[in-house]
């Protein structure tokens, strides 16, 4: 793994916990119930992957998706 992509994974690991945390916080969520949508998320792969520069949208902005995937998917 280049220094690159180490950066590049610390960057989105950052991302991920931002995510987290405004799910939590918009939707009432306990961290860990946040954290287990966003990883089972159908979004989670595309935003790790760069899909569509995904992973530039605000976090909010991702965390509203996610939540809107798995209301939808319930």
């Amino acid at each position: 793994m280049t220094k690159h992509d180490e950066a590049y994974h610390s960057i989105l690991e950052a991302k991920y916990a931002r995510i987290i945390a405004a799910m939590a916080e918009m939707h009432g969520l306990s961290f860990e119930e946040a954290m287990d949508i966003l990883y089972h998320s159908p979004l989670f792969p595309l935003i790790e992957d760069g899909i569509a520069d995904l992973h530039c949208r605000s976090d909010r902005y991702l965390a509203e998706e996610i939540w809107l995937a798995y209301k939808e998917a319930e």
